[in-house]
């Protein structure tokens, strides 16, 4: 594991006034975005308190310029050269930002860089070539599949082997891009064709999504003890899915027209060193299973301490002004079964070439409880026990004009908590 630096100093400040105690921005996280800037196509910015940091003028300011050459590509339009550089450079640019954002000699030169973060528009962070989505979570598999298999909800190799999909990049979209309902074919009565049409059973899943660095040639794997070495940063991922359109079509090959018409993310990635301090064992093995394989041992296995929240509201609590309301809490690191390194070491095992800007989803994140439970398949057990929302409403599943928000919220002793922003989405009709 990598020692922490002066960046994950407690008592470190900044001279932006709005960074200090700031819930998700603190000085201690510098997570990363893509933005709109002029007539560019993008610039990527740096979040500190309520404002953001835009790494082009801040370069022309001076900023980086003791930095490796490659490390200024920070301040290209996408992540992905960036990612592609030596962790050694990761590493040195957030230390760079840490200093000169402490610093009060750097703030007049600095400062015209800087942006209210909620005037500055989005963009996906990397420009994103594949996306793999997981199913790491024991709890969600286990509650899923004792819906359709109650005497066997988890099959044989759930305990062996990562389980994953090959998701669709192109429709991967930035927290805040409305959700239009899909239509597709869903179950027929017996003896009746199929239907199609606007899909009845639209549902979200609470997920982290991990973005990928380097990169390794086709038909070479990534050993275990690289894994951890080619994650970039975490950001939220909201894998939203058509329940009954999944229901009809995943037999015998899996996700499909359920899950490609739109994946929501947040906008700031929160770096591999941001999360440094926020590293915990992986829960241990429940007596009886197997030890992973040698492919997935990982040196020092580690996953991240982050609280993760579901919040809700109706087109109708908008128009009140109704606040949301928190339908899930769950803790990440003991929801899951499978690590992140794990899931990258998997996914190459078979000499898959995974780039920069490559993104896994951990798939939906649950835990142990009703409220822990990160989808409305699992929270109203499929439709059997709907939500009763406050003014009286009900939900089994998403209607037009619900709005779902993930937010998260990385904790631990002797550090300064930092977030992860949120990643939100309206559906629209079909």
């Amino acid at each position: 594991m990598n020692a922490l630096d002066r960046s994950h100093d407690p008592g470190r400040q900044s001279w932006v006034a709005s960074a200090q105690s700031h819930p998700d921005f603190p000085i201690q996280n510098l997570p990363l975005a893509r933005v709109k800037h002029g007539n560019t196509p993008g610039a990527i910015a740096v979040a500190i308190g309520d404002e953001a940091l835009l790494l082009p003028p801040a370069i022309e300011a001076g900023w980086g310029k003791d930095l490796p050459p490659g490390a200024l590509s920070l301040g290209l339009s996408a992540l992905n050269v960036f990612a592609g550089r030596p962790p050694a450079e990761w590493r040195a640019a957030r230390l760079a930002l840490s200093d000169a954002l402490s610093d009060r000699a750097w703030e007049s030169r600095l400062r015209p860089a800087l942006r209210p973060r909620e005037e500055l528009e989005y963009l996906v962070p990397f420009q994103v070539y594949d996306f793999t989505d997981f199913y790491a979570s024991a709890y969600h598999a286990t509650n899923v599949g004792s819906m359709f298999r109650p005497d066997n909800p988890l099959l044989p190799n759930y305990k062996w082997v990562p389980i994953g999909y090959h998701g669709r990049a192109s429709s991967i979209v930035v927290s805040g891009t409305p959700v239009r309902r899909p239509r597709g074919q869903t179950a027929p009565a017996e003896g009746a064709a199929p239907a199609f049409g606007p899909t009845r059973s639209l549902d979200y899943e609470l997920e982290l999504g991990i973005f990928l660095g380097g990169r390794n040639a086709l038909g070479t794997p990534v050993p275990a003890s690289e894994a951890a070495a080619r994650i970039f940063g975490i950001c939220l991922l909201n894998d939203w899915s058509a329940r009954d359109i999944q229901a009809w079509e995943y037999q015998p090959l899996g996700p499909f027209l359920a899950k490609n018409f739109a994946t929501s993310i947040s906008p700031w990635v929160v770096t591999a060193d941001a999360l440094l301090p926020f590293h915990v064992a992986m829960p241990a093995r429940p007596s009886g299973d197997p030890e992973p394989l040698e492919h997935l041992r990982i040196p020092d296995n580690w996953t991240v301490a982050a609280r993760l929240e579901v919040l809700f509201n109706t087109a109708a609590m908008r128009a009140r002004h109704d606040a949301d309301i928190v339908v899930s809490e769950v803790r990440f690191e003991q929801a899951m079964y499978w690590s992140p390194a794990q899931l990258v070491a998997h996914h190459a095992s078979n000499g898959c070439n995974l780039y920069m800007g490559d993104l896994l989803g951990t798939g939906t994140v649950s835990g142990p409880d009703p409220a822990s439970r990160g989808c409305l398949l699992e929270r109203t057990w499929r439709g059997t026990e709907p939500l009763t929302l406050p003014d009286g409403e009900t939900r089994k599943f998403l209607e037009d004009g619900d709005e779902v928000v993930f937010r998260g919220r990385c904790s631990a002793g002797g550090a300064v908590s930092i977030g992860l922003g949120e990643c939100r989405g309206v559906v629209l009709p079909a």
